[in-house]
């Protein structure tokens, strides 16, 4: 049974759209007759050198792509190089123009304003690259970001992309020992650091944190502090250097663009850690341009003059998915601090001053404005918001009612699923299909997407391992220095020569995508295995609940389903699981209810279902999870403690 229909964009609308013009030109050049995604779709999968080809060609990418075949060895997953004897540079891509254009807006909540040109940001990324050359950094060399979301950070990452350096960030709030577990595996030769930031109104002052960073990385050579608060308390060392300083000592007339290999690192990202130190996960400069240009160019309609915003740290994958809508001669806007403060419609009032094209944002922050009843489209017209993003956990049914009846009805909501591992998405919205309720619109171009039971076998209607049959341009050129197989193992263990993505999903006829949750977090509830976002879509809709986590336990010696929920008042637990019982089944009841001061979250915002379990089942926390790498780590103790207290008496 097919959802509702929620918003199809009329044709003109679709006329106006990059994707509309790349099936256009793909018609022409291949005498084919092209009218809907879905063909597409088939043909970008089915003749991927082809497609490759034709989105270097349709967006001009600055290089050289040498010769055919642009796949070697086109079937081979993993191992495929693209456009093996071709050549670029990620940064002299990003950075086309060079007018007094905005490329950067930046807000930090409500209290600073600031505007970069195309020809500030340049001769800032000149300055720069000058600096690392001067000090002697080269290809391969790891240059680490300790900073917010602010322009510099940008900066720093074009900069050392058009030397062929590579980099890595972590936002401010990660405590000293989640940067150590990062960049202390890397080993990064300089570190751009700053001062502090702000958060809920607040100054929050980090430069101790910064002062055990710098003192514990041996192999930081050179620090660039950029002063956020202009704190009278500036860390200081003779490896420093302010970041001002920087741009007036290193001022450079030129910029020089390295052309590499497409395969060279571009940067290090790193999973969420929360079972031991993260993984660091390469990726190619030329496979995170290819990649970004079919998401952010194709599905996403970045192209000049458009106003691109994601709210994202420099700790989750977004805000790398944001930077590259450069590329594409967008403007894009960074934010900084809570999206709450001073009130909740902070974002919504940048968005309307700014005139943003496009608003990306997380299931959680819309959730969140559903339970306070913000109707934003009382308050605020709109009128240039083309597309609202929303992604980083399932977005429920509800969470598509809200968007349309509170926020604009006539507006493509495009909800995406993919991960820090590919640096983008394997489904997504698309700006010239219908949207139906609580769906994904569909793949990604280019990724030839599958749903598998666990024998192997494609299916529809049922929930599966969202698998990827075919390789694609992000898939990580390694995890650092892994001489484990790590790599491997995460990806093909399961199926033989098939990406196993580790998402529970159902794909519809109608080629639309369901996403339920993690499928190492999925309850096997009497055989039947539930995705846990089946509950908290039906729990978490209540006015009165404010967060909820469920866990199954079933190596304590019974077959428990826990739900533990964050209310502002008390509940009839009784009347809870009648009302799961009837809007879902049997099997979803869970078998006890608590009340809880918190759900733990990573940083990135994703909630704790398995490290959770694993202490419930009595696993040590310090094996289990680092307490840096949530954004709440005081919450941990009440599940410790209720592990010791509570779960013997069940």
């Amino acid at each position: 049974m097919k959802n509702e229909l929620l918003w199809e964009p009329n044709p003109k609308r679709a006329e106006n759209t990059s994707l509309f013009e790349f099936i256009q030109h793909v018609n022409t050049k291949y005498e084919e007759n092209f009218d809907s995604f879905e063909n597409l779709h088939k043909w970008s999968v089915e003749n991927r050198n082809y497609f490759w080809d034709e989105v270097w060609n349709f967006f001009n990418v600055i290089g050289e792509k040498g010769d055919h075949p642009y796949l070697e060895p086109e079937n081979s997953l993993p191992g495929t190089k693209f456009f093996p004897n071709g050549t670029l540079n990620y940064a002299e891509n990003m950075l086309k123009k060079s007018d007094s254009d905005i490329a950067i807006t930046f807000w930090s909540e409500d209290k600073i304003k600031k505007r970069l040109s195309w020809s500030e940001l340049k001769n800032q990324v000149a300055a720069v690259a000058n600096f690392f050359k001067k000090k002697g950094i080269k290809k391969g060399d790891r240059v680490a970001a300790y900073l917010p979301n602010v322009p510099e950070t940008i900066i720093v990452m074009l900069a050392s992309s058009s030397i062929g350096a590579i980099f890595s960030s972590a936002s401010p709030d990660f405590g000293v020992e989640g940067v150590l577990d990062r960049f202390g595996q890397i080993e990064p030769k300089v570190l751009v650091t700053t001062d502090g930031y702000n958060f809920n109104g607040k100054e929050i002052n980090i430069t101790e944190k910064v002062k055990k960073v710098v003192n514990s990385l041996r192999s930081v050579k050179d620090v660039v502090l950029v002063p956020l608060l202009n704190s009278a308390e500036i860390f200081s060392s003779n490896k420093a250097i302010i970041y001002q300083d920087l741009l007036d000592n290193y001022k450079s007339e030129r910029l020089d663009f390295i052309k590499f290999k497409l395969d060279p690192p571009l940067y290090i990202m790193f999973s969420s850690g929360t079972t031991g130190k993260p993984k660091c996960i390469v990726h190619s400069a030329g496979g995170v341009l290819l990649k970004h240009l079919v998401e952010v160019g194709l599905h996403s309609n970045a192209r000049e003059k458009k106003k691109f915003f994601y709210f994202t740290t420099c700790g989750w994958m977004m805000w790398n998915w944001l930077v590259s809508s450069l590329m594409l001669n967008s403007t894009i806007c960074l934010y900084d601090g809570s999206p709450f403060y001073p009130n909740s419609d902070i974002l919504w009032t940048y968005a309307e001053e700014e005139k943003f094209n496009f608003f990306g944002t997380s299931a959680k922050y819309i959730d969140a404005l559903s339970k306070f009843k913000n109707n934003i489209s009382e308050k605020f017209e709109l009128e240039n918001l083309e597309i609202i993003g929303s992604t980083g956990s399932p977005l429920v049914h509800e969470s598509f009612d809200y968007v349309y009846n509170n926020i604009k009805k006539d507006v493509h909501l495009a909800s995406l699923s993919g991960g820090t591992d590919i640096v983008g998405c394997f489904v997504g919205g698309n700006p010239i299909s219908p949207v139906y309720r609580g769906e994904i619109q569909g793949p990604i171009l280019g990724m030839d997407v599958h749903v598998f039971d666990d024998d192997g076998n494609s299916i529809t209607n049922k929930q599966g391992e969202l698998v990827c049959i075919k390789s694609f341009p992000t898939m990580p050129i390694e995890f650092w220095r892994d001489n484990e197989g790590k790599y491997h193992k995460a990806y093909f263990d399961k199926y033989k020569n098939i990406w196993n993505h580790g998402d529970w999903v159902t794909e519809k006829n109608n080629g639309g995508f369901i996403v339920h949750g993690r499928s190492d977090s999925t309850l096997n509830r009497f055989g039947v295995r539930i995705g846990s976002s089946e509950i908290y879509s039906l729990i978490e809709k209540n006015e009165y609940v404010d967060d909820s986590l469920i866990i199954h336990l079933d190596s304590v010696g019974n077959d428990l389903l826990i739900l533990f929920i964050v209310s502002r008042d008390k509940f009839d637990f009784d009347q809870i699981k009648k009302h799961i019982k009837e809007n879902r089944s049997p099997r979803h009841v869970p078998d006890k209810i608590y009340n809880c001061p918190a759900i733990p979250y990573t940083i990135s915002g994703k909630k704790l279902e398995v490290p959770i379990k694993k202490i419930l089942n009595g696993e040590d926390p310090n094996n289990v999870l680092s307490l840096d790498s949530l954004k709440n780590p005081e919450s941990i103790d009440w599940f410790i403690d209720f592990r010791k207290k509570e779960l013997k008496t069940i």
